[in-house]
């Protein structure tokens, strides 16, 4: 690999993902990461722009940025691209009133939807809620519709909370699209739509900025896309084999987000 110079010279913005790089949920709002809370302050007093990149689908960005606060975060709404606010811009735009199959959490992003005689279905990490029956009725919806349409928050595999690896949102959007032979609209990461709204919100063109989160594909994979450079935390949902990932390979790996940032600082818009 390039030295660490050469990997981040330019970088004039840093996106991060929440899971599981800045803390891991679990019971009591789960924990932050040794060394995070730290680490985000020092990039905020730092020349880079900070935006938060999260595909978190159980809780409103409200109900997101009071527990991060909590936690000792310096983070405020308006720096979070989350995906519920999308997906309602995308509802609104396209005349969709949605079947919700989403966390209660998460039901006062929806609160401006028309929700009557759905024409499509949306789904969320809805936790226990993603239940036989649950899955069924928004397996009829879309079998009852002409066009049916899909949308889901994310499509990721599994996150990692404090009592372990908890199963995500893609797996329940892969048993819907197998079952009506249809294709899920991905609103959040790894959209690429998704990335180039936070770009937009930092005012940087995608060579700029720099993605770091805990996922191989939908992060740094996303990213690269994306054109933007992309780094791999060995926290959260980490796998020692994603370091070797067919496909995917990050712009550099580090042990958490204090070393992330302790190599920008002394490296980036050089």
């Amino acid at each position: 690999m390039a030295a660490w110079g050469e990997r981040l010279a330019g970088v004039r913005g840093v996106l991060l993902d929440i899971s599981g790089v800045l803390y891991d949920g679990g019971a009591g709002g789960g924990a932050p990461i040794a060394g995070s809370v730290e680490a985000v302050a020092r990039l905020k007093q730092s020349q880079l722009k900070v935006r938060f990149c999260t595909n978190e689908s159980q809780k409103s960005r409200e109900e997101l940025v009071r527990l991060l606060r909590r936690l000792g975060f310096d983070i405020s709404e308006g720096e979070v691209t989350a995906p519920a606010p999308a997906a309602c811009q995308i509802l609104k735009e396209r005349g969709l009133r949605p079947h919700l199959l989403i966390h209660d959490g998460l039901r006062s992003e929806f609160d401006q939807i028309d929700v009557s005689n759905p024409n499509c279905v949306v789904l969320a990490d809805a936790g226990e809620g993603l239940s036989y029956q649950n899955m069924n009725k928004a397996f009829q919806v879309l079998m009852e519709l002409e066009k049916p349409v899909l949308v889901s928050l994310g499509k990721g595999r599994y996150y990692k909370e404090t009592s372990g690896l908890m199963l995500d949102v893609g797996a329940y959007m892969k048993a819907l699209e197998y079952a009506c032979g249809i294709k899920a609209e991905v609103v959040g990461k790894p959209s690429p739509e998704f990335f180039k709204s936070a770009l937009q919100a930092m005012g940087l063109e995608a060579h700029q900025a720099i993605m770091i989160g805990d996922d191989i594909v939908v992060d740094v994979g996303g990213a690269q896309r994306c054109g933007m450079r992309a780094l791999q935390v060995r926290t959260g949902k980490f796998r020692p084999g994603d370091e070797h990932h067919p496909e995917v390979k990050a712009d550099g790996y580090v042990d958490n987000l204090a070393e992330a940032v302790d190599l920008l600082l002394q490296h980036a818009d050089k």
